[in-house]
């Protein structure tokens, strides 16, 4: 083999094993695409495969193989990921929600006291408009 094919090659065994790592570390929840731009469907096994659990059911790359760049995840993984996901967003909603109430509570005492603040001025007007009568009298 010359150099320069030796280097291709050795370039392509280093891309293939780089992304032979990041496809296991994509795989959480339920998936929504391959890496390999493939659709991802829903596969239940047989009960002619042969198999100890038939109709397990998997979220499987439509151009699975069995190479490391095909998802191939067991379906209640995927959803018991997908509702630990779901559950933590509903937390994190429920903290702005929280917030929201203390804002609107905060909103109302702040409304109250430019309220006072403003009969406060009101007042303080009419007084200033009635010493500057009596001094120009």
């Amino acid at each position: 083999m010359d150099p320069a094919e030796e280097r291709r090659h050795s370039k392509r065994q280093k891309d293939y094993i780089n992304k032979l790592g990041s496809v296991p570390d994509s795989e959480y929840g339920i998936p929504r695409r391959c890496p390999c731009g493939g659709r991802i469907i829903d596969e239940v096994r047989r009960k002619d495969d042969y198999d100890t659990l038939p109709g397990k059911r998997f979220f499987t790359c439509k151009n699975y193989e069995a190479d490391g760049f095909h998802y191939r995840q067991p379906w209640v993984i995927g959803v018991q990921e997908e509702i630990e996901r779901l559950t933590k967003r509903v937390e994190e909603a429920e903290q702005v929600m929280l917030g929201t109430l203390n804002f609107s509570k905060q909103i109302e005492t702040l409304e109250e006291q430019v309220k006072i603040l403003c009969e406060q001025v009101d007042y303080l007007t009419v007084q200033v408009a009635m010493l500057e009568k009596v001094s120009f009298d």
